[in-house]
């Protein structure tokens, strides 16, 4: 769980910025152009200029196979693609316990989810959630946070304390070396409810409950948030992390002062490599920063590994589980972390840049009705549509790129519906990080399902988009009472970014 109280004493002083980026500033012309190039389009009948292009120059071809999300950014130079080979090895391998005679590859656990990050996300794309009676699902996680009564105020925002639960800590680690037991085992199951739509046509919504079972180390503390998530789709992350904070943070409007119903506002984290408070950009309530803080978490909460940001060479492992606290581990010998920071560098870099497909069809005219029904409904103003990244000096791939992540990348309140009460920095119990709906179209050729949200809980697009409620509630209302025939342009446009 994000930690609050070491930034609350600066967060008066805050201003978020682009520090973990080499950014040469913008000059007044590049501004102007910038502006022209990411206007809203008057014209519908066509496809902008550049659109195809969702990641800029960064855009790979489209791959007919499982492999669409796993090619490495289009205008990658080759003196640094064996980094990103190198680093999809390091993504893609098993770790073993210790003590190991394969020491670059030792320290796994003792609890864990997951022996590599690929098990997650599997072919760089979106996890498989669990179904009922699947007792070995994968690529999910059940964080785990117990809200304190106490809340913490400065000039800038009030922040929701929370913290670990003092024998699970952060999540639920489902599986464990010989000699450790699981902490749990995740159960589902669902309740439906159709939904009426317009032309007589139904759909039906499943609501998802989550149980743990087979506790192995005691109960839960009294008052513990249970999250399901889960992972997300990996392309494009350097562009999201090259987009320049202060073109994300000009779109917040916490208060409606513009009086659309849309309040979205940024998350402040605290980043383990800066350690400083910095924008949060990923994961599902923006509680990570940077590319490399996000790599250096995951390490340590699904895998159980060690780095220079996380050291403890347990994991998420608790006080109160002293075997696994005690347990060998692979922070020996020659060794301080179980992952060094060259490894963890080239991990980092291999997720920066996983590229994003092109478009499809972006001259079918069903798409382009679509794209304006999009429009016209307010998706748009979570999804912003595009962004121009940051000029950067040392990160061609990413650097100054007309790119289409239809993302904001702020906090929004979803409604009750999605809650899932668990605070995370700002974010509170019923805020998500509006997430990029660039290769939302490939997700079943990449992961082989069509199941979307926090989650996992919609089987297609039309059922996530009817799970909207909090500030999208209107937009969503009006898909229900919208023609069918724009409501299938709508999934079209969606399936084609």
């Amino acid at each position: 769980m994000i930690a609050l109280l070491p930034f609350v004493a600066q967060a008066q002083v805050l201003q978020p910025d682009d520090s973990h980026l080499d950014v040469v500033p913008r000059t007044k012309a590049e501004i102007a152009r910038i502006k022209a190039v990411t206007a809203p389009p008057t014209d519908f009948s066509q496809p902008q200029k550049f659109e195809e292009n969702s990641a800029g120059a960064a855009s790979v071809r489209v791959r007919d196979s499982r492999d669409a999300f796993s090619a490495m950014s289009g205008n990658m130079p080759f003196a640094r693609e064996l980094d990103f080979k190198v680093g999809n090895g390091i993504f893609r391998k098993l770790w073993v316990s210790s003590p190991s005679s394969t020491l670059a590859s030792d320290g796994l656990g003792p609890l864990f989810n997951a022996r590599s990050c690929q098990r997650c996300h599997l072919k760089d794309g979106r996890g498989h959630p669990p179904e009922p009676g699947d007792e070995n699902a994968v690529s999910f996680l059940m964080r785990i946070s117990v809200p304190t009564p106490e809340r913490v105020t400065s000039d800038l925002e009030s922040y929701l304390s929370t913290r670990p639960d003092p024998v699970y800590g952060s999540q639920i680690q489902d599986a464990g070396l010989a000699g450790h037991k699981a902490e749990a085992r995740i159960g589902v199951s669902y309740t439906e409810t159709e939904i009426p739509l317009s032309g007589g046509e139904i759909a039906v919504l499943r609501k998802p409950l989550f149980t743990l079972d087979d506790l192995g180390y005691g109960p839960l503390a009294k008052g513990a948030v249970l999250s399901p998530r889960v992972a997300p789709q990996m392309i494009g992350l350097g562009l999201l992390e090259a987009i320049p904070a202060a073109d994300i943070l000009s779109r917040e409007d916490p208060d409606d002062a513009d009086g659309d119903g849309i309040s979205g506002r940024a998350n402040i984290v605290w980043s383990a490599e800066l350690q400083r408070p910095m924008l949060g950009r990923f994961g599902l309530k923006a509680g990570q920063p940077s590319i490399r803080d996000q790599t250096a978490a995951a390490f340590l909460g699904d895998i159980g590994i060690s780095s220079s940001l996380h050291d403890a060479a347990y994991g998420d492992c608790t006080p109160a589980q002293d075997v696994c606290v005690a347990a060998v581990h692979g922070d020996q010998d020659e060794r301080v972390f179980e992952v060094d920071s060259e490894t963890l560098d080239l991990v980092t870099f291999y997720s920066r840049n996983l590229g994003v497909p092109k478009r499809r069809n972006v001259n079918d005219p069903q798409v382009l009705r679509g794209k304006q029904v999009f429009y016209q409904t307010g998706c748009t103003a979570c999804h912003t549509p595009n962004f121009v990244t940051n000029r950067l000096k040392n990160q061609p791939e990413q650097s100054f790129q007309l790119i289409w992540p239809y993302t904001d990348m702020l906090l929004h309140d979803m409604g009750a519906g999605l809650a899932d009460n668990a605070p995370e920095a700002r974010a509170s119990g019923s805020e998500w990080r509006t997430p990029p709906l660039w290769g939302i179209g490939l997700t079943k050729d990449v992961s082989g399902h069509t199941r979307f949200l926090h989650d996992g809980r919609a089987r297609n697009l039309l059922e996530a988009v009817l799970w909207h409620g909090g500030e999208a509630q209107a937009s969503r209302d009006t898909v229900i009472q919208m023609p069918p025939s724009d409501r299938a342009a709508l999934i079209r446009f969606l399936e084609s970014l």
